[in-house]
């Protein structure tokens, strides 16, 4: 009884102080929005904990690490990783796997959509934030094609191969449209 007598007599227990000074400093960081901190944090966790079993896996699988990643990898990874992460964030045809945790707002670019997370607290929320933003995405997207290339070298550049050359597609695209409308 005395135990407990002193614990709520300093402030509470030590999880129960640490969990008001986290509230404390999302209050302050938030100005009054409702951020999922917990759940970005978590998001966080998962994505080191997923980078550290897979260097724990290789090292442990005897296979090791490339010497070296090669300029060429490294910039063929760059432009497929901004691709797959505008893919993923922004192309008409992948709503369906972002509609859970996002809403439509408006057309965007050729062949895109402009969306908001769904305002909904929590991990759902926490993952719309993160499915809208094609920056957030090519931190996970370039992670997975630079270990893709130290598992199965060869599957990775063709598939980085094909996203980059619908970049440099893209970028064609847009010239071509530019060019048509001068024309005109």
């Amino acid at each position: 009884m005395e135990a407990s007598t002193r614990t709520q007599a300093d402030g509470g227990s030590p999880p129960e102080r640490l969990a008001e000074k986290a509230s404390e400093i999302k209050r302050e960081y938030a100005h009054g929005e409702d951020k999922p901190m917990g759940s970005h944090l978590t998001l966080v966790v998962v994505y080191n904990a997923l980078m550290a079993g897979f260097l724990a896996w290789r090292a442990r699988s005897g296979s090791g690490f490339p010497p070296k990643v090669g300029a060429g990898d490294v910039l063929l990874a760059g432009v497929a990783t901004h691709k797959i992460s505008r893919v993923l964030a922004k192309d008409r045809v992948t709503a369906p796997l972002r509609a859970p945790f996002t809403e439509f707002e408006e057309e965007g670019g050729p062949g895109e959509v402009e969306e908001n997370p769904r305002q909904v607290g929590g991990m759902r929320q926490a993952i719309g934030e993160l499915l809208v933003c094609p920056f957030c995405l090519a931190q996970w997207v370039a992670t997975a094609a630079l270990a893709g290339f130290a598992v199965v070298p060869r599957a990775t550049r063709f598939i980085c191969s094909i996203f980059a050359a619908v970049t440099i597609s893209d970028f064609l695209q847009i010239v071509y449209k530019g060019s048509e409308e001068k024309l005109l």
